[in-house]
């Protein structure tokens, strides 16, 4: 698959909003918003605790100390006291507020992702790297969590705390409150450029992390390729060279956010020392009182990490915008049109008119792969499809259950057009087993009945579906139907999971059935065994096969020859074998050479004469030796 690499992916361009972003996540909060909105309140009532402590140390200072009064000392450091407990345990309520509605907010957004993963077009999961939707499904879910559970609140509690904190500050002296409000000014500034070249570094480090996932993804679930060919030191060094590009990244960011950090804290420490030389002058010329000094200062101190915080605020509300709009990347893409119509009830088989596709990311310029296929398999019929590789016989069986969409003409099942059908329909109708089964981590039992439909399958047809897929196998494993078959089903061997995939397609009786080279794994005698069972799966459906040996083609009431992205022939392979030099070469296994010979004679290219070309009975007594030889 290929990877969304951080060149490749989408980067945020400076005029992009962290706002916009961050407000598309109002239909997730909004069922918890009255618990944000309280603990913000909680957290706003806190921070005036603090605040309440300088006006008490004013009080002290000017009265109880100044009279030497031992009593209000006391009254006066348990009311710090008391303020001080306050704060902390507020701030325990506001953690308690939120911390159990944000997990539902992104377990909430994780089901929502994970729901249109499953209904997006097969072409989209085509272009996206299986890692970076997996880190859009886990880390950028968690940042988000994160950003609700504190940057959100706290840029409101942290503004509403320097306003009332300057409030009390002007109160007590204008002057010196205007000479700590001088740095808002290039703070504004900085904190402007800071967002613009942060957000850049933050999308291209969260893009880098996907890329790394999908690399630790495909070495451990090709870890037998790695090791059979001894890749592991080139694997090492791609990790290494792109955790290094993360790494670079990362302290990108770290410079950005300790370069804003080193001003944000030197700016203010910078203006409390001014205000304090300020106000020790006043004091000494009595036009200010020591107590209202202290009040200031510690209200100028209490201040700080509103306004330190700034910094890290900003870097996590960007990150935060980042991880929306990663995520809404994916929600954002179009589902397949779902249809609205059911089939009609007159048997007509699978029909395909002029059906032309190719990839949507296809490069301009670039051929159809299907270039205008005309074919009719009837009710009941068990149809072979043959070609050379690459003709698009899979791409053709891929837009039968819609996987892929057609970009012409039109495929019907029994008379409806499948365009027009519900998804979820079409796909109930028709069961695929492809030529590289892909299993589960789960039982086999659970695996099978994936095939079921929506309306599931006893035992008794679990079974059935086994016999027909020769997977006596099954009773010998620890825990029978209840074994777990591991990630990918990699402890069974290739035939054992492609006669697993052919069971699953075949446990819930499909009306038609799509099956893409399905004994390709298999022995010739497991192969014998599994096509006499499948041919009576095969005599009450209507059935299209992918097939490359004559054994397969047996199984087939017709058989429809491919080349060049069209049907080209159709007919009995008898009838194929007298009438077609390129359908003989390819059950033969002739060379390319040779059939472009027989294609030149004057016979012409399907009716080559026949001394130069294999008789056409003796092929097909050698294709029926083949399958007596199996048995």
């Amino acid at each position: 698959m290929p990877a969304t690499t951080p060149d490749a992916a989408p980067v945020r361009p400076p005029s992009r909003s962290s706002v916009r972003s961050l407000l598309r996540l109002w239909p997730y909060v909004r069922p918890v918003r009255a618990r944000l909105g309280w603990s913000a309140a909680v957290a706003i009532v806190a921070s005036c605790m603090a605040l309440l402590i300088p006006l008490v140390l004013k009080w002290m200072v000017d009265g109880p100390i100044s009279d030497h009064d031992t009593g209000g000392i006391w009254i006066g450091g348990l009311l710090v006291l008391v303020l001080g407990l306050l704060e902390a345990g507020l701030f325990g309520v506001r953690r308690w507020l939120v911390a159990r509605p944000l997990a539902g907010v992104e377990a909430a957004m994780r089901a929502d992702l994970y729901r249109r993963l499953q209904r997006l077009p097969v072409a989209f999961h085509d272009r996206w790297a299986s890692g970076q939707l997996l880190s859009r499904a886990t880390m950028d879910l968690q940042i988000l969590r994160m950003f609700l559970a504190f940057p959100l609140v706290f840029l409101v509690v942290n503004t509403a705390t320097v306003v009332i904190g300057f409030a009390i500050l002007f109160v007590q002296s204008w002057l010196l409150g205007l000479l700590l409000l001088a740095p808002a000014v290039p703070l504004v500034v900085l904190c402007s450029y800071f967002e613009t070249s942060y957000a850049l570094a933050a999308r291209r480090a969260q893009d880098q992390a996907g890329d790394l996932a999908t690399l630790v993804e495909e070495s451990v679930l090709g870890i037998r390729i790695v090791k059979a060919f001894g890749r592991h030191r080139s694997q090492a060094r791609a990790f290494r060279d792109q955790t290094q590009g993360l790494w670079r990244t990362e302290m990108r960011k770290a410079r950005l956010l300790s370069d804003l950090w080193a001003v944000i804290i030197t700016l203010p420490e910078i203006a409390i020392g001014a205000a304090l030389v300020v106000g020790v002058l006043q004091v000494s010329d009595d036009r200010l009182s020591a107590g209202t000094l202290v009040a200031f200062l510690s209200t100028a101190l209490a201040l700080r990490w509103p306004v330190e915080s700034i910094g890290f605020l900003l870097a996590m509300t960007n990150e935060s915008a980042t991880a929306a709009d990663r995520y809404f990347e994916a929600m954002d893409t179009a589902e397949t049109d779902p249809g609205g119509a059911d089939l009609p009830h007159h048997a007509d088989g699978i029909r395909l008119e002029g059906v032309r596709f190719r990839y949507p990311d296809a490069p301009d310029g670039t051929p159809d792969l299907l270039t205008g296929v005309d074919l009719h398999v009837r009710t009941g019929e068990t149809m072979a499809l043959v070609g050379a590789t690459g003709c698009g016989k899979t791409t053709l069986t891929a837009l039968l259950p819609r996987l892929h969409e057609a970009t012409g003409g039109r495929i019907t099942l029994d008379g409806a057009d499948i365009a027009e059908l519900p998804v979820g329909r079409v796909r109930e109708l028709v069961a695929v087993a492809f030529e590289e089964p892909t299993l589960f981590s789960a039982t086999v039992r659970e695996n099978v009945l994936m095939g079921a439909g929506p309306d599931g399958a006893d035992e008794a047809q679990v079974r059935r579906a086994l016999e027909v897929a020769q997977c006596d196998f099954v009773d010998r494993l620890p825990q029978g139907l209840d074994t777990q078959v591991g990630e990918q089903g990699l402890s069974l061997s290739g035939g054992q999971r492609q006669r697993l995939a052919l069971a699953r397609a075949v446990v819930g009786r499909p009306r038609f059935l799509v099956l893409d080279d399905p004994l390709s794994a298999l022995d010739v005698h497991t192969e014998a065994l599994v096509e006499a069972a499948l041919r009576e799966v095969l005599r009450r459906t209507t059935a299209l096969v992918v097939a490359h040996r004559p054994s397969t083609v047996l199984l087939a009431d017709r058989v429809a020859l491919m080349s060049g992205g069209r049907v080209t022939a159709v007919g009995t392979h008898a009838e194929l074998l007298r009438d077609s030099a390129e359908y003989r070469r390819l059950m033969s296994g002739g060379d390319d050479a040779e059939a472009a010979e027989t294609s030149q004679s004057p016979g012409g290219a399907d009716t080559p004469d026949a001394a130069d070309t294999p008789d056409a009975a003796d092929l097909d007594e050698a294709a029926g030796l083949e399958r007596s030889d199996a048995r």
